[in-house]
């Protein structure tokens, strides 16, 4: 019966629920596409493409293990990506060409050409399999064979680091996502700089017959075996790395988006029984109890959460493919690691926006349920009581809980750890404003009521404010939302990387930053006073992921070479065995100077280093500086970029040898994944948008009633409107302030804790972009639905609304 009712009701109210229809559905097709990311990092995978003839794969392990021993007595091996290529011996493919069954063993080695392809010996050919279409495979150390997609004849000549190469061969395919250039073996072999090892061993069974690598991988040599799908993960290395990072990226941005929704379609709800507040007491008033009451308004969220979550839940798998696509784009994830649609995010959502619509609603109309019949109509004519204890507490304790988490974040020097943490804090001040939102309305009527009276128009909206701060608060609760997470998300990012281009540019001694040259050809240019080599990779210290560079200053020490600002210890001597640390490291590490430190480079290989300095620009630099040399022999690309110091050496004169120049601005380390966090936190950022017009014009259409009186009394369109307008720019107002404060109270510990500083990098015209975007957002919300509304005449609406 209830239900029935209730189904009655949205036939006749349609209108009445459509910003709650609204919100909800963007908050199911968020938190849909978000699971979507997150199971696809669960499950995802990638199909190879030069490897796709092979029936099996044996190549290094790339990850690094940790055995943990819990207090229970329970041994756990932990597991986590490496960095760089694993290579392994190529005596593995003889053992493996001797284990029964096995047809032919195929080799490879990869490797970088001109920055953009891969090269590789013309033995592993058959791996994918290539042929050639046009001339003939190379067999001498100047020949090579180009894909079909180079764009090059046979005959045509092909530079590679300084050496020219003549096209002897076209294959007939071109791989997908990768250039490909194929040398002789021996030639492979020397660029590849890796004597004795290879990227990856190709099987190939005989026909009917099964093959058992065991005996090979049990070696020692930490080989594994893959087939499948389990191919792609081996030849695309950032597959794995791309899996962990949507993993860590859907679980936060599917509960930010969660606790997003949950207070928008709370505010909504709470707006909605307010403009029912009137029925309500009607219902009351003739018999109706509370529990009946509560149900009815139960059952028509549940209905709207249904309808919302089935179309949100299809919208949502459309957005998760958008997504997809843009990460692709950013290179976050690999263009063949398959996004994976399954029916469970689609149902969690639906879930999701059921569970939300229903529960926001039982909030809303708990207190105006339980009041007394002739209490619950005089209500609805004054317009509501004072704040419920119960929101008040809670507005307290979420004050509490943001002044803990700030806390928390201020001592957080990861980004990893901050980022969830840094987004949990700004929305535990939001909500508490939201709780509170009616006390700060009262307050800011009477601030800003004396400013308002200056006018007929000005007047009329002091007093509606003054008799409707729960209306004002509900207003304000998606502005401060929008304004407090657009400028927390947006400026967590330019405070990093403004810290760490100024960490660069205060440690760099360098006119030109230069990449795809050697150190000895840019030495031989005229007037160049000192070249510094510079290498960039990551290393684990346990299971604990580190940016790291390596440096090589030539004849010059270290420390005139790069400032780091050692603040102990010194980069005298600093070469083999050595390791110097930046000041977060070290206190993470709990190391000193004289220290030894075990960590494990980018290919897996382990080092054991000592500490001899500590220092400050870890932002600029990395978190461990290493010796050149150790780096260069376990990266991909040991080519790095050039520091060159030539104050009287024209551009152009390092260009003639030199691929790539560019000046010395914004060499400092760039804050990871910046571009996908604002692609990724963005939905929040239009989510918010999209409930700041949904709540405004549901307030606005909903005092049609109201702006019919105004006009039958006397007052024109223009003052209907300038006083609507004055009363969005006061709510503005306290939200721009309110959102500003709690971003900067965010920022300012994020700050504190990644850079030392507690001044955030907030660019004064990114603010005030942010702000004028808010501002109109608002004011054209509340006047297209009011200008629908004076349309028609007094009379009619006044009547229609009886």
């Amino acid at each position: 019966m209830i239900m029935g009712l209730a189904l009655k009701t949205l036939r006749h109210r349609r209108a009445a629920f459509a910003g709650a229809f609204v919100a909800l559905v963007c908050a199911a097709a968020l938190v849909c596409a978000c699971l979507m990311l997150l199971e696809t990092g669960l499950r995802g995978g990638v199909a190879p493409e030069r490897y796709a003839a092979a029936p099996l794969i044996v190549a290094g392990d790339q990850n690094v293990h940790e055995t943990v021993t819990k207090s229970s007595g329970k041994v756990k091996t932990k597991a986590k990506p490496l960095s760089e290529r694993v290579w392994v011996p190529e005596a593995a493919a003889a053992r493996l060409r001797g284990l029964p069954g096995v047809s032919e063993v195929l080799t490879e080695v990869t490797f970088p050409v001109n920055g953009h392809a891969l090269g590789h010996g013309w033995e592993s050919a058959g791996l994918t399999p290539f042929t050639v279409a046009q001339g003939r495979p190379p067999r001498e150390n100047r020949e090579v064979v180009v894909d079909a997609r180079a764009g090059l004849s046979v005959g045509a000549a092909l530079h590679v680091r300084g050496e020219a190469y003549q096209v002897v061969g076209v294959t007939a395919q071109a791989l997908p996502s990768q250039d490909t250039v194929f040398f002789s073996t021996s030639e492979a072999r020397r660029l590849a700089g890796r004597p004795g090892l290879v990227t990856a061993i190709g099987v190939f069974p005989r026909v009917g017959m099964r093959v058992d690598v065991s005996p090979v991988l049990s070696a020692g040599e930490r080989l594994v075996a893959s087939t499948g799908d389990e191919r792609g993960t081996v030849e695309f290395l950032d597959a794995e790395q791309a899996r962990v990072r949507l993993i860590s990226l859907g679980g936060a941005l599917g509960g930010t988006s969660l606790l997003v929704a949950i207070l928008v379609v709370t505010g909504t709800s709470a707006l909605a029984v307010q403009q029912r507040r009137r029925e309500i007491a009607l219902l009351r008033a003739v018999a109706a109890t509370p529990g009946q009451v509560r149900r009815l308004l139960g059952g028509e969220s549940l209905l709207v959460g249904l309808a919302a979550g089935v179309i949100g839940s299809a919208a949502g798998i459309a957005l998760g493919f958008w997504l997809r696509g843009r990460f692709v784009e950013l290179g976050a994830m690999p263009e063949n690691l398959r996004l994976v649609v399954s029916p469970f995010p689609a149902a969690a959502a639906l879930l999701a926006a059921v569970a939300a619509a229903w529960a926001a609603t039982r909030l809303s109309v708990r207190r105006t349920a339980r009041i007394r019949p002739v209490e619950a109509l005089g209500e609805a004519a004054m317009g509501g009581g004072g704040l419920p204890l119960g929101r008040s507490i809670a507005g307290v304790l979420c004050v509490a809980g943001g002044i803990v988490l700030t806390l928390v974040l201020s001592g957080l020097e990861t980004e990893a750890a901050s980022s969830p943490v840094t987004m949990l804090t700004a929305l535990v001040w939001t909500v508490a404003v939201t709780l509170l939102g009616p006390v700060l309305a009262r307050v800011a009527t009477v601030l800003l009521g004396v400013a308002l009276r200056a006018s007929s128009a000005g007047y009329l909206a002091a007093r509606n404010l003054r008799t409707g701060p729960g209306r004002m608060a509900s207003v304000m609760a998606p502005l401060t939302l929008l304004v407090a997470m657009t400028c927390t998300i947006l400026f967590t990012q330019t405070t990093m990387g403004h810290a760490s281009a100024a960490q660069a540019a205060a440690g760099t001694h360098a006119d030109y930053v230069v990449s795809g040259a050697t150190a000895d050809a840019v030495r031989r240019v005229p007037g160049v006073k000192a070249v510094t080599s510079v290498v960039r990779t990551s290393v684990r210290v346990g299971l604990d992921k580190y940016a790291a560079q390596g440096v090589d200053g030539g004849e010059r020490p270290l420390r005139q070479a790069v400032d780091l600002g050692v603040v102990s210890g010194s980069l005298d001597g600093f070469g083999a065995g050595s390791v110097a640390l930046s000041e977060s490291a070290a206190s993470r590490l709990g190391l000193s100077i004289g220290d030894a430190v075990r960590l494990t480079l980018g290919d897996g290989t382990p080092a054991e280093l000592k500490v001899v300095a500590v220092y400050s620009r870890g932002l600029g630099f990395g978190d461990l500086t290493l010796p050149y040399a150790l780096v260069a022999d376990h990266v991909d690309d040991p080519s790095g970029t050039l520091l060159v110091e030539a104050p009287s050496v024209r551009r152009e004169a390092v260009a003639a040898v030199a691929p790539v120049v560019s000046p010395t601005e914004g060499i400092g380390t760039q804050t990871p994944n910046a571009e996908v966090n604002y692609v990724a936190m963005g939905l929040i950022i239009a989510f918010s948008a999209i409930a700041v017009v949904n709540t405004l014009a549901m307030s606005t259409t909903d005092r049609s009633r109201e702006l019919a009186l105004l006009r039958l009394v006397g007052a024109t369109r223009r003052q209907v409107l300038r006083m609507l307008r004055l009363e969005t720019l006061t709510a503005l107002t306290v939200s721009v302030l309110a959102g500003t404060g709690i971003a900067l109270i965010t920022l300012s510990a994020f700050s504190r804790g990644m850079t030392g500083s507690a001044l955030p990098y907030v660019p004064p015209v990114g603010y005030a972009l942010v702000i004028a975007a808010v501002a109109a957002l608002a004011l054209i919300a509340t006047s297209l639905p009011a200008r629908l509304a004076l349309r028609a005449r007094p009379a009619e609406t006044i009547g229609a609304r009886q």
